[in-house]
């Protein structure tokens, strides 16, 4: 099109200008299938703002940040329906689907340390891509919806998210560790019978990669101002009770009976083996790697063993002749 994306201009010439604003369609929840219809008309009838729209997809396509006119018009809730529904797409869709890939073209047996090394590295990058994310749903997000429902207490401001965030460098390490497992893979991937589909994997990753860095980017660049202005409109409310001050250790930190539970895990143990063996219940294992999800964001046996294996739980020697997958 060569020009700012309008209300009146039809959906599906956005599409097919920049394929990118498919998965902002999905993200905000808009299905195929609208005909000619305009951006204003299908986002009505989908129950998106339509300026919040036009300004994602402006800023996806073209890099056009909205003017102060039109940060005024955007919708928070919008954009954090649109956040939340990028964090579930890469942590349910994406990077399981990205990970399948490498297991179909590579040996990842522990017969194959470069395979297996590979394997690693990409669920230790997806580790901290979900406690980042996660916490930001947990948090950062909730006081966000808490303002949208007039909230707010006075030891909680955005300036503490921003800070923490800052503090952590938590785009620096993701980025770095993106950077390990890329160059590992283009450096020292063992040639295969599998080289396409290596290849389409890596590409995936780029892809992945590029998305990431665009989320993030619209997060600082329209979410964080939109956000801004909307807390200096809500009023310090002193009842109400919220749990976001607490500090991301307290909520992270695990019990040595969860600890126990992991290696159980990452040792090939049945739940009714670690009951056992702990002398607990079924029921109180299943409760507690509920909970060891919830606080690692980590939902995989795999994604387990490396967080044992990262933080001293297990050594690599405990899992080696065990089955990787």
């Amino acid at each position: 099109m060569g020009h700012k994306y309008k209300a009146n201009d039809s959906l599906a010439e956005l599409i097919s200008d920049d394929f990118k604003l498919l998965q902002v369609l999905s993200r905000f929840g808009i299905a195929l299938g609208f005909g000619d219809k305009s951006v204003e008309q299908v986002c009505k009838e989908n129950n998106v703002d339509t300026d919040t729209f036009i300004a994602v997809c402006n800023f996806i396509s073209q890099g056009v940040k909205p003017s102060f006119d039109e940060f005024t018009s955007l919708n928070v809730g919008s954009l954090l329906t649109y956040l939340r529904n990028s964090h579930n797409f890469f942590l349910d869709f994406m990077l399981p689907s990205i990970r399948r890939e490498f297991v179909d073209s590579v040996d990842c047996s522990t017969n194959n340390e470069i395979g297996f090394l590979i394997l690693k590295f990409f669920d230790d990058y997806v580790a901290e891509i979900a406690k980042h994310q996660n916490y930001e749903s947990e948090h950062f997000f909730n006081y966000v919806e808490g303002l949208l429902q007039g909230k707010r207490k006075a030891d909680i401001c955005l300036a503490n998210f921003e800070s923490d965030r800052v503090h952590k460098d938590h785009d620096k390490l993701i980025a770095q560790k993106m950077s390990d497992l890329k160059n590992i893979i283009i450096r020292y991937c063992p040639t295969s019978s599998h080289k396409e589909q290596l290849n389409d994997a890596l590409l995936h990753l780029f892809e992945f990669e590029n998305d990431l860095n665009s989320h993030t980017q619209l997060e600082d660049t329209i979410f964080i101002p939109v956000v801004s202005l909307l807390e200096s409109q809500v009023d310090v409310n002193e009842e109400v009770e919220d749990n976001t001050s607490d500090s991301i250790q307290e909520k992270d930190a695990l019990s040595d009976r969860e600890k126990e539970i992991i290696t159980g895990v990452v040792k090939g143990q049945t739940n009714k083996e670690i009951a056992d063996q702990l002398f607990i219940s079924i029921h109180t294992v299943l409760t507690h790697r509920r909970n060891i999800a919830r606080k690692l964001g980590i939902h995989s046996p795999a994604g387990l063993v490396i967080y044992a294996i990262v933080n001293g739980i297990v050594s690599i020697e405990d899992i080696k002749d065990l089955p990787y997958s």
